[in-house]
């Protein structure tokens, strides 16, 4: 790069899979500037996600109450003096942030991979990412820097939340972002009386029950410590799906309306179930997919049971 890169803005706001999904490429980063001073903004609610990643060594907290968070926001990182800024979000707002930050050079993919394509008028590099998956296509952007490929996910420790089994079981968490993604709740009680090992379901407060399961109520940190602890997992795309992968957890993950070559597992440890009459969309709708329906708890069940065996694992059946 032609200019000396002493400081760094890492722009991923939210939320949890796609904190996940940017953390190889930060890794890289450090790689390539292992002096650089390297800052993260991140909406407040996610920042925990960040605590003690060693390729970090700032959080930076965001939020959105109004245009005086945006000139709260110019202030505070223009007193950091930002030679880089790298926008890993692709949305207007992030790009904004990136552009107030006055650094040199910022960084960001080209229209063709933005979901709000104007934003690439606020960069200064627009970067192709070839590559398939999310993970991939944020390590495309750090490579346009220079930076190697790197497959780190520096994940937190998390802490006990709630109460889990004292022996092997597998954890859920039905929630997604949107109700098109989810599996229907039912299923998974269906799925809980076919185990001989407990189906822990995770959420945060609120959270349906769901009989015969073991209701498992907690925060990030619970929810991370519950993942490391779990025999294997059962997911949508969501993000406790994409933190399971990047702990490498084996597991079994249901898709619909969303590509898994795009916004799959990564790393190979968690296959996918996806209906051969899926179809691709990433419409926030408000009713479960038809795509998610079709797949039967006996088929979750079957095949999670041969992703057990296979890795020769406590059996659930």
């Amino acid at each position: 790069m032609p200019h000396a890169t002493e400081r760094i803005l890492i722009v991923k706001l939210s939320a949890m899979g796609d904190i996940f999904h940017a953390l190889p490429a930060v890794s890289a980063l450090k790689k390539r500037f292992p002096n650089a001073r390297i800052s993260w903004l991140v909406k407040r609610k996610w920042a925990v996600l960040l605590d003690g990643n060693p390729n970090v060594d700032e959080i930076v907290p965001f939020e959105r109450k109004g245009l005086a968070s945006f000139f709260d926001a110019r202030r505070a990182l223009r007193e950091r003096r930002f030679d880089l800024a790298m926008d890993f979000q692709g949305l207007i707002q992030s790009a904004l942030l990136a552009r107030l930050t006055g650094a040199r050079q910022i960084f960001g993919f080209e229209p063709s991979e933005l979901r709000e394509k104007p934003a690439a008028l606020l960069y200064t590099h627009c970067i192709a990412a070839p590559s398939a998956h999310i993970v991939d296509k944020c390590l495309d952007l750090a490579a346009a820097t220079g930076a190697p490929r790197s497959n780190e996910f520096s994940i937190p420790a998390g802490m006990p939340e709630g109460t889990l089994p004292d022996g092997p079981f597998v954890l859920c968490a039905p929630l997604a972002g949107w109700a098109a993604k989810q599996w229907p709740l039912e299923n998974y009680a269906a799925l809980a009386r076919r185990m001989k090992v407990p189906l822990v379901v995770n959420g945060p407060p609120g959270m349906p029950a769901v009989s015969g399961t073991h209701a498992h109520i907690s925060g990030i940190p619970g929810l991370i410590d519950a993942t490391r602890r779990a025999l294997a997992v059962v997911g949508i795309d969501s993000g406790p799906l994409h933190l399971a992968a990047a702990l490498g957890k084996p597991g079994l993950a249901i898709f619909g309306p969303t590509d898994p070559a795009r916004n799959g597992p990564y790393g190979g440890s968690i296959e996918v179930l996806r209906s051969a009459s899926a179809t691709t969309s990433y419409r926030r709708d408000p009713l479960i997919a038809a795509s998610m329906r079709a797949i039967t708890p006996d088929s979750v069940f079957e095949n999670l049971c041969r992703v057990i065996s296979s890795r020769n694992l406590t059996p659930i059946s």
